[in-house]
């Protein structure tokens, strides 16, 4: 079906005079030192593809270092996409070409590709100290072990610093530009046309003309020696995917996060304040709410975790929408404010974008190893719900969804990304408007219940009976005034209270309105196509790409399999158990060591089988296949 996207090339952009072979996908990983721009150069082709109507997943991977040894294994950074004419789940298991800027970037990633892969290499860095940098003792490219790779040795860094000799710009400024020669040449590959990036240049080298001419010079030197060289016989095409009408762009996890808050901030009639302190991978969420100024949103950058959450309860006590935004070791710090926030019952979204661990673990990789931690990470009984995404674009939805049930049930809120879903991204249809849904919030403006003289007064934890939420009243108002603190209350007058039975009581009250939730979240949908399975794989979080990916495939080799994934995960929804019990196995693939699959395990007592990895990369698709074809053919021998 048709569709538009953002922005529009130029008419007849390049003339292509080589042969035209067409691909219904391809996986592209672009890898070099962290300062060869590898990520700039996926991010532009991701968007030219993006632009051309590709569906597309991404993968950026880069170091922890801030700047690694240059040409080390340590400071290779490396971008990977997965481009097609069809629906992409995944950023792709292993990678068709590898664009290897350095010695370091061809070795760190070899092992991820299958034989007859292209590999094209930037020669000029192959130089003997570059080489001994990562322990080869002779060069690669002349010792036979590539002979099973199709590889294109080209002197990158050369031809570039030659196609800007009448530039007046230094030599290494000249090689910096190697990667928009890198990117120009793939773009030629790819057919991809050069107008877009050429126009991102042009805005972000605006008040640098020199560079601006020498960048675009270096991409269109690229796109032309694709076109005159032999190396290459032919060039490649990735039609458009079929998508339903409306308009996309190219949106990564964290920014359609940023979104979905400021959208449900909107649909809530409630200014957002955003209290966060910066960390890896959570800090662009901070960086794109602080644009979004004009959409009545206050971002404030506290000096530590404890006091980005203490900003957030403050702002929720005021009648705003609090949110704060960290990774694992923040939500460490954050927990007993949070349990302050579970005390108080005011609404709070904590957005914890998870990272390997434990302590600084692996900043830059993904892992989904908090989710214990949200559920049971503070003293006492302080339920909380939990909701995770499960792709990029569903960032935006979910974000909504935890602002709702924040607001509604007057709770704190654990938003679960992670690295994978915050870096990667994917085609986003953007929403209209109208089609966002309502979040009715109301404000207690007037006394709700009377005291022993008939007199009227505020009862602070007086309860909704369908949400048993209390009333949120913003302080000042008349008439109104209550007690906050973390000292257990009294229920519904909010005194302070150390009686046992009503500390029971307001225990289990804050542990049901938890438990209400499940009366307004959906049942789990079950994809089983032919209704016969006995095998069901459940994931949550980031595995849903690979998981489906890994169904797809096990259906193709005549193996039944169904899978349904978990958007809550406290409290469940309320078909769970039944669904989990219709399965005669039920594998979970989690990267940690079996979280969800303990409590799914402990809640409705069904053997849910683990298959973890903590590797800090998202699952490959192939490895899951493998596991449900071995499953499905286990219960098939024992019929």
């Amino acid at each position: 079906m048709a569709h538009t996207a953002i922005g529009s090339p130029r008419a007849g952009d390049h003339h292509m005079s080589k042969p035209v072979q067409q691909l219904d996908r391809v996986v592209i990983r672009f890898a070099g030192d962290s300062g060869d721009g590898m990520q700039l150069t996926g991010d532009r082709f991701t968007s030219d593809a993006a632009f051309h109507g590709n569906d597309l997943s991404t993968l950026p991977n880069f170091p922890a270092e801030i700047r690694a040894p240059q040409g080390t294994i340590h400071g290779v950074s490396s971008f990977q996409l997965h481009i097609a004419d069809h629906d992409v789940l995944t950023p792709g298991d292993a990678p068709d070409v590898l664009v290897a800027m350095n010695p370091a970037a061809l070795k760190a990633n070899l092992a991820d590709l299958p034989r007859g892969a292209t590999i094209i290499v930037d020669t000029d860095e192959f130089s003997r100290r570059n080489l001994a940098k990562v322990g080869y003792a002779v060069s690669p490219l002349d010792d036979g072990s590539l002979e099973s790779y199709h590889v294109h040795a080209l002197p990158l860094t050369s031809i570039t610093v030659d196609a800007l000799a009448e530039h007046p710009l230094t030599r290494k400024d000249k090689e910096r530009a190697k990667n928009m020669f890198a990117l120009g040449l793939l773009s030629w590959l790819y057919t991809r046309p050069t107008s877009t990036t050429e126009r991102f240049i042009l805005s972000k080298f605006a008040r640098k003309p020199d560079l601006l001419a020498a960048n675009v010079a270096a991409l269109r030197a690229g796109f032309a020696f694709g076109e005159t060289t032999e190396d290459f016989a032919h060039t490649y095409q990735v039609a458009a995917a079929s998508m339903p009408d409306g308009t996309y762009r190219n949106i990564t996890g964290n920014v359609a996060l940023s979104y979905g808050l400021v959208a449900a901030a909107h649909q809530a009639g409630l200014r957002l304040v955003l209290g966060s302190y910066p960390i890896t991978p959570a800090s662009d969420i901070l960086h794109t709410l602080s644009g979004l100024k004009r959409f009545d949103v206050t971002t404030m950058q506290a000096e530590d975790e404890i006091a980005g959450v203490g900003i957030a309860i403050g702002a929720s006590f005021g009648g705003a929408l609090g949110v704060t935004t960290t990774s694992g070791p923040g939500l460490a710090l954050k927990a007993e404010a949070i349990g302050l926030a579970v005390s108080l019952e005011l609404p709070l979204v904590v957005v914890n974008v998870q990272r390997g661990g434990p302590s600084t673990g692996l900043p830059t990789k993904t892992e989904q190893a908090d989710l214990l931690q949200a559920m049971f990470g503070r003293n006492g009984e302080s339920p909380v719900a939990i909701v995770a995404p499960q792709s990029p674009t569903d960032c935006f939805d979910a974000a909504i969804e935890a602002c709702r049930i924040a607001t509604a049930y007057r709770t704190p809120v654990i938003l679960l990304s992670d690295g994978y879903l915050a870096n990667g991204s994917e085609p986003w249809k953007v929403p209209v408007p109208a089609d966002l849904p309502a979040l009715d919030v109301t404000f207690t403006t007037e006394p709700n219940g009377v005291d022993a003289s008939g007199s009227p007064v505020f009862q602070p934890y007086l309860r909704d009976p369908e949400t048993l939420a209390r009333p949120w009243a913003i302080p000042g108002t008349p008439g109104l005034e209550h007690r906050i603190g973390g000292i257990e209350k009294a229920d519904v007058t909010g005194n302070i209270s150390y009686d046992p039975d009503n500390h029971e009581l307001m225990t289990k009250l804050r542990a049901g309105k938890i438990a209400k939730v499940a009366d307004t979240i959906p049942g789990l949908e079950v994809d089983d196509p032919d209704g016969d399975a006995r095998v069901l794989v459940i994931g949550w979080g980031s595995t849903y790409g690979p998981i489906r990916q890994a169904a797809r495939s096990a259906r193709l080799t005549g193996h039944r399999v169904a899978t349904t994934h978990l958007r809550h995960l406290n409290p469940f929804p309320l078909n769970t158990g039944e669904v989990l019990r219709r399965y005669e196995r039920v594998i979970m693939p989690e990267m940690n060591l079996g979280q969800c699959a303990m409590l799914l395990r402990a809640a409705y007592l069904v053997d849910v089988q683990s298959h973890t990895a903590v590797r800090g990369l998202p699952f490959k698709a192939s490895e899951l296949a493998e596991i449900i074809r071995t499953a499905v053919d286990g219960l098939e021998a024992t019929k």
